[in-house]
């Protein structure tokens, strides 16, 4: 039997339906994770960006939309 809509599906079809989900969402964790613990061996370190000279437009040949 097909369910085509979530409200008329029965026990076990919302059981598969948790079911993909969490191995789904588990699987995405597992491989952020992963992902993470693979760069643990170099330092991390923050580098400062300064900004640099205020710049002043004098005209422009963009249309502005109003």
């Amino acid at each position: 039997m097909n369910n085509h809509s979530i409200h008329s599906a029965d026990r076990s079809t919302h059981l598969k339906i948790v079911i993909v989900a969490l191995v789904a969402g588990i699987s995405v964790a597992g491989l952020g994770i992963a992902a993470r613990l693979g760069t643990s061996d170099s330092t991390q370190t923050a580098r400062v960006i300064k900004a640099g000279q205020p710049t002043a437009f004098t005209s422009s040949t963009t249309s502005t939309v109003r």
